[in-house]
C-alpha cells in the first residue's frame, strides 16, 4: 500500500451539511476500496488565488491515506464526476513527505 495525500476544493455555495456529506462520501469510497485513513483535515472556506467556475472561494479538505495504487484512478474519476468538487490534487508521498506530514500533524495537536 502506498501513502497518498489528496486535497480537494468544494463549491462555496454548499451548506455545511452538504459539505459534510460530500467529505463523508469520499472517505467511505476510499475505505470501501481498501484504503486506511491516516488523517483528515478541514481547512475551511478560503479565498482562491484565481477564480474557478466563477467562484472566488472554496471549502478545502485534506485526506492523508494509505491505499493500493489501483484504487487511486477510480478515486480521482469519482472526484471528477462530482459537481460539488471544483479542483483536486492527489499526490503519492515519499518517506520525506511522510515524516514532514507527521511533524505537521504533531504541531496541529499541540495548537489544539
Amino acid at each position: 500500500m502506498n501513502h497518498y495525500e489528496a486535497v480537494f476544493i468544494l463549491n462555496p455555495v454548499l451548506s455545511e451539511q452538504q459539505v459534510k456529506e460530500t467529505v463523508s462520501k469520499f472517505e467511505d469510497f476510499l475505505t470501501a476500496k481498501g484504503a486506511q485513513m491516516v488523517s483528515k483535515e478541514d481547512w475551511g472556506l478560503k479565498k482562491l488565488a484565481y477564480e474557478i467556475q466563477h467562484k472566488k472561494s472554496g471549502f478545502y479538505h485534506l485526506f492523508e491515506f494509505k491505499a493500493p495504487a489501483e484504487s487511486i484512478l477510480s478515486f480521482e474519476t469519482e472526484l471528477r464526476r462530482d459537481e460539488r468538487i471544483m479542483r483536486f490534487l492527489t499526490v503519492s508521498l515519499d518517506k520525506h513527505a511522510i515524516s514532514w506530514a507527521e511533524r505537521r500533524r504533531e504541531k496541529l495537536k499541540v495548537k489544539a
